[in-house]
């Protein structure tokens, strides 16, 4: 079966941070279920080979398993956890990072009609779908190589194009086409939400970031929206309490200066926002935190 020689592989050739010898392949081996822990989600195919996962984006919950697989088109906050991981039956992944210039080149050398027909509307973020059959051989066919390293430099490239291939043409390639078309709505949208990483500190209004990103405010709201699950100011927020925790975590007894160095003012609004977010107020998250680090992240979403 097909998912057995994969978890099989995944199982040899896992590492501890998730890398392995080709390019943009990762590999995730999760232990135990964990409590949901935030993080961002890159842009990636995740393919679970083993266990199960549950993603939140906003309002949005996602969750996928064994023969699944989700895409992230957007480096997006999201909040997750394996739900089905154990010392003897670990959570199993494969993962490839998406390269917005890789999905370009394919999109240029398809033929008129290969591609399936454009559908309306601005797709999400975030998608999942069954793996079809070529999609997992081609990825025991990636893994495969690193059993033969002198293979790798000539064979992964061409590997690595066949699943962005069947991930164009698949049920989810509308998501995945967009992540290589400059002047899709998608990539405005990515680069809002890059300046809003970037400049997470500061305030802004929205009419300023719909500037930047190329479109008129009412259709930015719009589609930052349809890809995010959030409003561009929710998205700002999470992304400043995420960088609080990780602060937080090596600098448990300034709880009012983290506040401030992530853009808050208020030490009573980020008191209360953070914990929100984590359920548990900054200070008492603090203790907890102190002397030990965060849990190691997966390096799928």
């Amino acid at each position: 079966m097909p998912l057995d020689e994969l978890r099989a592989l995944l199982a040899r050739h896992v590492r501890p941070d998730g890398t392995t010898a080709i390019d943009d392949v990762l590999i995730a081996k999760v232990e135990q279920s964990d409590p949901p822990s935030a993080s961002m989600s890159g842009t990636v195919l995740a393919l679970i080979a083993q266990g199960a996962k549950r993603l939140a984006l906003g309002d949005r919950v996602y969750e996928y398993r064994a023969g699944q697989y989700l895409i992230a088109s957007v480096d997006l906050p999201v909040t997750g956890h394996f739900t089905e991981a154990s010392p003897d039956r670990p959570a199993l992944g494969f993962g490839l990072t998406l390269q917005p210039a890789a999905v370009a080149e394919l999109l240029l050398q398809a033929a008129p009609g290969d591609l399936p027909p454009a559908t309306g509307g601005v797709p999400s973020g975030i998608a999942v779908s069954d793996a079809p059959d070529e999609l997992l051989d081609a990825a025991i066919r990636l893994l495969r190589l690193l059993d033969r390293p002198r293979d790798i430099a000539v064979l992964a490239p061409l590997i690595k194009r066949e699943i962005l291939w069947r991930l164009i043409t698949g049920e989810q390639g509308a998501v995945v086409r967009q992540l290589g078309l400059a002047d899709s709505s998608l990539a405005h949208v990515a680069r809002a939400v890059r300046w809003i990483r970037d400049h997470y500190r500061q305030s802004f209004r929205v009419e300023e970031v719909a500037q930047l990103s190329g479109m008129s405010v009412s259709a930015f709201y719009r589609n930052f929206q349809a890809v995010t699950a959030m409003s561009p100011i929710q998205f700002q927020k999470q992304i400043r309490l995420q960088e609080a925790r990780l602060l937080l975590a090596t600098h448990p007894n300034d709880v009012t200066g983290v506040g401030h160095r992530v853009g808050y003012d208020s030490a009573s609004q980020f008191s209360r926002e953070y914990r929100r977010q984590f359920g548990t107020p900054p200070s008492q998250d603090a203790v907890r935190l102190r002397g030990s680090a965060l849990t190691a992240a997966s390096p799928l979403p």
